[in-house]
Order: structure tokens, then sequence, then C-alpha cells
């Protein structure tokens, strides 16, 4: 056996209960969480270049020195490197998803050299904005994997309820993608030498109406589940309740003329949401098995 491989078999070897892997599966996505909370405080506190060298912040000096900018910043990278290790320590310890385990650490992993390329090319916008639905495509794996550890069986939901979830998951997408193009298009770009993406307006259209599809169906699957007193009742209540909090928000900073700080409560809650309702559009195709 070669060397160096040693070390990989043994944490393979390494024992790990059903609830200690499922337990490990919820850290794992709630990493993939935190990570875009602090990549959003980098781009909305205009930090995104407060490093210019990678994997080093500074040349010839790997720690932060160039004031509050840099220390944000290098703060954001120091979160990517633990969870690109819980995403890793996730994938070495799967048993039965290590498929699902490998893409999260590998989408995760992907991170460091786009936040390299983006910082490189001077935080340009596209690749600002290609890096943050990366994190979305890794959080759903992510969700995905936690739930799946936790045990599915077949459903038993007549046909049109999943399709119908369905339509609430592509209308989260558009939601989901219309918000960071609003986010985008706002007084917040990343820095003061990023152009914005569009206008501001035009994407706030769009993100409004992308909500009322998301609202319409989500309303329709929710009803026949409360009708039907279905398990997946609660996680669409727990997605109800995010929902309300996020409107909240949004409502409220549009007001007040977009503070850094609560655009950041908003995508950091957009986050979340969008974990729920990967969960619940998940749980409609693949209900969780009761035991």
């Amino acid at each position: 056996m070669d060397v160096g491989a040693q070390p990989l078999t043994r944490v393979r070897r390494l024992a790990l209960s059903e609830r200690g892997f499922r337990r490990l599966t919820l850290a794992n996505a709630a990493m993939l969480v935190v990570i875009v909370a602090t990549g959003a405080t980098v781009r909305l506190t205009g930090s995104g270049l407060g490093c210019h060298h990678w994997p080093g912040c500074t040349a010839g000096d790997p720690l932060p020195a160039n004031g509050i900018h840099s220390y944000v910043e290098f703060s954001n990278r120091v979160v990517a490197f633990f969870t690109i290790l819980v995403t890793l320590v996730t994938w070495l310890l799967a048993r039965g998803y290590r498929r699902l385990a490998l893409a999260t650490f590998v989408g995760t992993l992907l991170q460091a050299p786009l936040g390299a390329i983006t910082v490189y090319y001077g935080l340009n916008p596209w690749l600002v904005l290609s890096h943050f639905l990366l994190s979305l495509v890794v959080l759903t794996l992510g969700v995905v994997l936690a739930l799946e550890a936790r045990g599915r069986e077949p459903t038993s939901l007549p046909a049109w309820v999943p399709r119908v979830g369905l339509l609430v998951g592509v209308a989260a997408c558009v939601l989901v993608f219309s918000g960071v193009l609003a986010t985008a298009a706002g007084p917040h770009p990343g820095s003061t030498v990023v152009r914005r993406l569009w206008s501001f307006q035009p994407a706030v259209y769009w993100h409004v109406r992308a909500t009322a599809v998301f609202g319409i169906s989500f309303a329709c699957a929710l009803v026949y589940l409360v009708r039907a007193k279905a398990p997946q009742v609660r996680g669409a209540l727990v997605l109800l309740a995010l929902l309300a909090v996020q409107m909240t928000i949004g409502e409220i900073q549009y007001r007040t003329k977009l503070p850094w700080w609560l655009v950041l409560g908003h995508v950091t809650v957009a986050a979340t949401v969008w974990a729920a309702a990967t969960s619940f559009v998940y749980s409609l195709w693949r209900p969780r098995r009761i035991v």
C-alpha cells in the first residue's frame, strides 16, 4: 500500500454512529450557510480587495495588515478553510452517501481557486456572482446530504403535490437569482472599483414577481398538506416563518435605503430560506422515514 494513502485509510476506518454522522452532516450544512454570510459581509463592506494576494493576505505576509477591510477578507478565508475541512471530514466518514459527500467537498474546495481568480480580476461582478451561486449549489448538496442521512423512503403523496413542490423549487431559484441581481445592482456592489450589474429597479421588479409565483405555489402545497395532516407540514411552517422574516427585512431595507447591515441580514436569511426550501421540496419527493 502507498505510504501516503495510509492516513486517509485510517480516517475512513474511524467508527462513527449513525447519530454522530447525522450531526456531522447538520454541522456541514450549517457551515455552508455561515460561509455565505461571511462572503456577503466581504461584499457589502467593500472588503473584497482587502487582501491583494492569495492564499496569504499580502506579499510576504499571510496575515492581514491593511486595516479593517483586510481583516474582514482574511476572516472570510479562515471560515472558508474550516468549511472545507468540515466537508472533507464529512466525505471521509460518509457511509453510503460518498458521492454526494464528495460532490459537496469538491464544490466547496472549488470556491478557493474561484475566489483567487475573482481577486485577481479585481472583483469582476460576474465572477462575484458566480462565486455566490456556487455557494448555493454547494449548500443544496449539503442539505440533501443531511436529509439523506436521516433516512428516506418513497413518497406516498398524490403525484401532483411533489410536482407543485418542484414548481416551488423553480420559483425559489428565480427568486434567489433575481435577489442576487438586485443586490448586485444596489449601492453595495462589493467595492468602489466594481461596476454594478444591470439596474436596481428592474431587478427589484422581477424579484417581487418571483416572490408572488413562489408564494402562490407554496400556498397551494401548504393548504393540501395541512388538510391531509401530512408530516411535511412542520417543514413547511418553518419555511413560512423564515419567509416572513425575509420579507420583513426586505421591506425595511428597501424603505431605509438599503443600509449594508440590513442587506447582510437579508442575504443571510436568504441562505437559510434556500436551505429550508430545498428541504421542503425534497421532503415531498422523499419523505423522512418514520421509525
